[in-house]
């Protein structure tokens, strides 16, 4: 019997292994460093070297996973936790008293996942006196280990992190404050594996610009605004849109008056909604953009957008593709995503009224995805929902949808009163409340979701806004 426990456990290990890409590999390995010995871990080849280690020094068995999951969560390889009998909530529970990843090393991890090739490059040659001539750094973890091997870098000494971010880029030097203000805070609670303050310290550092710190702005003067595609699903297989091409139309109108490139893309199956999102995770022309907006209209259900093959694509790995780790590009930068689709079963339709619910069979459905596991977990992201988990949206069979005919509306009247867009969307949240179907009994609610750590603010237009007609229902 314990020998069949060994076997399955090792199996388990080894499924996880052969699903770890190289750059996850390296991650691990950084994230181990406190406590697995340095000359052990460089011999590293892949995943599964890293478990024998850990195993060797007690840190991973049949009976205790949990270091591992940990690993697996910070390295938002999330998927792979139902292989040890882990769920993503489950790991947050217990990390408070079961963590052993140091708010140090949390650190130093979240900077590298911000890091862009260019920026990485800046800071080499900042630091070219300090490093030894021969070493060739291939990576932000690569190059913070490096700092750490010359004594640069300590758990009580980031200054020279200090220095090359103030230079180049000042935006980070907020997750350095957050770490040393936490450590001076619960210096007393400190112990060698950092247990305590593993939550606690995530949790301070997505509070960026709160308390007592006025809130600064996302920079919007640059060259170009940015990219804005459409993407316009109409014609199913066995049904139409209707209304959808006003929504189209308006988008197209007011982003481009709001100075993005605006492009359209109409009738995608799934296939070609993630191939079109892979297309422009690559484009090297975000280098000079100053954000990046997708609008999506289409059926939809619970956390999830169809093709016009009737096929889901996952909303959550739609916008994956624009992380700073995949679209270093865009690092930094704000990434906004408009979602026109049900999130629900449909309901009664009305006269004049239709629903972005799908019309395939309920039982095809996939489980519900809440909200906030529908975007990435790093900063920078906004996602504009037309309506809240589990319910259909309404959308008008000649004038349009509710909420993309309220979002087109506020953003001409307040962009130029220089509203953020969190404000504007808290009104468009406020005008479609207001709307009721013909029959008097249906509503509809829109819910923002983000992680934007500053204020997004478009420049106001020196052009008049396009007219568009305000809809009463």
């Amino acid at each position: 019997m314990e020998n069949d426990v060994s076997l399955k456990f090792h199996q388990q290990l080894l499924l996880i292994s052969e699903n770890l890409v190289t750059e996850d590999v390296v991650a691990i390995k950084f994230l181990c460093m406190d406590f697995l010995h340095l000359s052990k871990l460089e011999a590293v080849k892949s995943a599964a070297d890293i478990f024998k280690l850990l195993m060797a020094q007690e840190y991973l068995s049949a009976e205790d996973t949990f270091l591992l999951a940990e690993l697996l969560y910070r390295i938002k390889c999330h998927s792979l936790l139902e292989k040890l009998g882990y769920t993503k909530e489950k790991v947050q529970e217990c990390l408070h008293e079961k963590g052993r990843v140091s708010p140090y090393r949390q650190m130093l991890y979240e900077l590298s996942e911000n890091i862009t090739d260019d920026m990485l490059k800046k800071i080499a040659f900042l630091l070219q006196n300090r490093l030894p001539k021969c070493w060739i750094i291939t990576s932000a973890l690569d190059l913070l280990s490096l700092l750490e091997k010359q004594g640069l870098l300590t758990e009580d000494n980031v200054q020279v992190l200090e220095y090359v971010f103030k230079i180049v880029s000042p935006d980070l030097l907020e997750t350095i404050d957050n770490y040393k203000k936490a450590k001076d805070n619960k210096a007393a609670n400190f112990t060698q594996g950092f247990p305590e303050l593993n939550l606690e310290l995530r949790g301070e550092f997505s509070n960026v610009g709160k308390g007592s710190k006025t809130l600064s702005s996302y920079k919007m003067d640059g060259p170009h605004r940015g990219f804005c595609l459409i993407i316009n699903n109409v014609n199913f297989i066995s049904s139409q849109r209707k209304g959808s091409c006003k929504d189209a139309e308006q988008l197209e109108k007011v982003f481009t008056w709001l100075g993005l490139d605006v492009r359209t893309y109409t009738d995608l199956t799934s296939e070609g909604i993630t191939e079109l999102m892979q297309t422009w995770q690559h484009m090297p022309d975000h280098k000079d953009r100053n954000c990046f907006i997708c609008c999506i209209l289409s059926h939809g259900a619970s956390g999830a957008i169809y093709g016009t093959d009737y096929k889901l694509v996952s909303i959550r790995v739609l916008m994956t593709h624009f992380t700073a780790k995949q679209c270093p590009q865009l690092a930094g930068k704000p990434k906004l995503f408009f979602i026109q689709a049900c999130q629900g079963d449909s309901t009664q339709r009305a006269v004049y009224v239709d629903t972005d619910g799908p019309t395939p069979d309920p039982s095809s459905m996939q489980e519900r995805v809440s909200l906030s596991e529908s975007i990435p977990e790093e900063a920078d992201f906004l996602l504009g929902m037309a309506t809240v988990d589990g319910c259909v949206s309404f959308r008008h069979t000649e004038e349009g949808t509710w909420y993309i005919q309220a979002l087109c509306s506020k953003l001409q009247l307040l962009v130029p009163r220089g509203e953020d867009i969190l404000s504007i969307l808290t009104q468009v949240n406020e005008d479609v409340a207001r709307r009721v179907d013909p029959s008097g009994r249906k509503k509809q609610m829109p819910q923002p979701a983000y992680t934007l750590r500053r204020k997004f603010i478009f420049p106001i237009p020196t052009a008049p806004p396009p007219s568009v007609q305000h809809l009463g229902f």
